[in-house]
């Protein structure tokens, strides 16, 4: 006699998830048990935990029995890791074995790893598989406690928590005992807002702080380029102050991304990412990808800010993989059987030195570094990604008078102010892209594509005589120019202009020259 069930549960790929089906099948005869379906080790395990856990839930597990147990996991094709297949495995078990009521299987997913005792411990990706639930049409999904609150935030599925084993099949056997979380986006936590840096914070560097607020504002990518103890890396984690909250749209976007890589708390996350991984750190930590793909530090800082300190310290390889997420605001990581796709639109704050000692131009200390050094110090950085960093400025020293000036009114009103102006743009241009006739979704100046700025933005006669003269009296590549018009863009936007004016244009090309002082 043969006995079998089918069940549902998710496989994560990247940071999107894919629906799997969990075949259980019995036979009577000598005891086995095998996980068939391109199973990791991980999942090969998952044959102990489900032993312990349905028998101290009062469930006769496989061990007990003399019956050949296969369970398939399809598509055969497509490669199973991770423990959340636990629970379905135990409950496709449960219900072919007979040792629980039917019930109906074709609208309900299960996700999550079964400890022995039988308590579920959480999984990673739960809004991706929340998502993928809805898109398939299933009515339920079940999946540890810890997870719910995530995956309640998608709209139209029944999110049901459990804590145990034994719960659920209280739970699968008395279907009105279900509990379904209410659907509410979680508030946002007001104590997330404590900034540890802030402009103010920070003496004199009034430069800095400008090309700060026009990167925040417009999503666009800043180099400083300063001596040693200029403050630049003070001033690269004092953007996040600055920085809007995410929208209900970019919140949905960080969660999915932070959930799969198993970094995402409860709920939405509301506040932008900032990321400062070390020169040393291998390009897959920050690209992502590896044996099972996973986002690396460029999609961490998905909507938020990717710092990298000592920019030229870091291998070529890594600064060269930047420029295609820096161009498309994503990244692709190719696998023999799959190419998976990593979200990372974020905004680069880089900070390097002058030269090797530091020093190189420095009125106070005098440059040990040969005319060479310095030469193959700056040549780390390539030309074609230096065209892609909108703001290049020079941080200076600060002066003796400036360190020691004092706080003035409790020392807030310099990032309250800045914060403003960066909502303010940022409302103006979440306006204009709202309007727009493209259907794509972009949410900063930094964004729009060249068609898109020839649509959207507008010079007045004497900007265009002007923008003309600096084409013409300087080498600018397509991609500068367009990057030019963007930044304009957004200094029009600080200063609530419909037109790009003069004097934007003048301000945004110089940011592109990177002289010394």
């Amino acid at each position: 006699m043969s006995n079998f069930s089918k069940v549902f549960s998710a496989e994560l790929e990247g940071i999107n998830a894919r629906l799997i089906d969990v075949e259980v099948d019995t036979l009577v005869g000598l005891h086995s048990f095998n996980i068939v379906g391109l199973a990791d080790k991980a999942l090969s395990e998952a044959k102990e935990r489900v032993n312990s856990a349905l028998k101290n839930s009062d469930i006769k597990p496989p061990n007990k029995e003399n019956r050949k147990i296969t369970v398939n996991l399809a598509p055969a094709d497509v490669k199973k890791t991770g423990s959340q297949y636990d629970l379905a495995i135990a409950i496709g078990y449960a219900l072919t074995t007979e040792q629980i009521r039917p019930f109906e299987t074709k609208d309900k997913v299960f996700v999550g790893e079964l400890a022995l005792n039988g308590e579920l411990r959480s999984v990673n990706g739960a809004l991706s598989i929340a998502e993928m639930a809805v898109e398939a049409g299933y009515k339920y999904l079940f999946l540890p406690k810890a997870n719910a609150q995530e995956a309640n935030i998608i709209k139209g599925l029944h999110v049901v928590p459990i804590e145990n084993l034994k719960e659920l099949i209280n739970f699968l056997e008395n279907p009105e005992k279900m509990e379904v979380l209410s659907k509410s986006i979680a508030k946002r936590d007001e104590k997330e807002k404590d900034f540890k840096i802030t402009l103010d914070d920070i003496r004199g560097q009034e430069n800095a702080k400008r090309a700060l607020i026009i990167a925040a504002a417009g999503g666009h990518n800043l180099l400083m380029t300063g001596t040693p103890g200029a403050g630049k890396s003070i001033l690269a984690e004092s953007i996040i102050s600055i920085l809007p909250d995410a929208t209900p749209e970019e919140s949905i976007e960080i969660t999915k991304v932070w959930s799969a890589a198993g970094l995402a708390k409860n709920g939405l996350i509301y506040t932008r990412p900032f990321r400062a991984p070390h020169h040393s750190a291998s390009i897959v930590s920050i690209v992502g990808g590896g044996t099972n793909p996973h986002p690396g530090e460029i999609s961490l800082a998905h909507r938020g800010v990717l710092f990298l300190d000592e920019f030229p310290e870091f291998p070529r390889s890594v600064l060269e993989s930047l420029r295609q997420p820096l161009e498309t605001g994503e990244v692709r990581v190719a696998r023999a059987k799959a190419t998976l796709t990593f979200p990372a639109r974020f905004t680069l704050v880089a900070a390097m030195n002058p030269c090797p000692c530091g020093y190189f131009g420095d009125k106070e200390h005098e440059c040990r570094c040969t005319a060479n050094e310095v030469f193959k110090y700056e040549k780390r950085i390539s030309g074609p990604l230096l065209d892609r960093i909108d703001l290049q400025i020079v941080v200076p020293r600060v002066s003796v008078g400036e360190l020691m000036e004092k706080k003035i009114n409790g020392g807030t009103e310099v990032t309250s102010r800045a914060r403003a102006q960066v909502q303010k743009a940022r409302d103006i241009q979440f306006k204009r892209f709202s309007n727009k006739s493209s259907s794509r979704l972009i949410f900063t100046n930094a964004e729009m594509s060249s068609k898109e700025c020839e649509e959207l933005i507008t010079l007045s006669s004497d900007s265009e005589i002007f923008l003309k003269k600096i084409l013409e009296d300087n080498l600018v590549s397509a991609r500068g120019y367009y990057r030019i018009l963007k930044t304009a863009r957004t200094i029009a936007d600080l200063e609530e202009s419909v037109d790009v004016k003069k004097e934007h244009l003048s301000e945004a090309f110089s940011y592109r020259i990177r002289n010394r002082e």
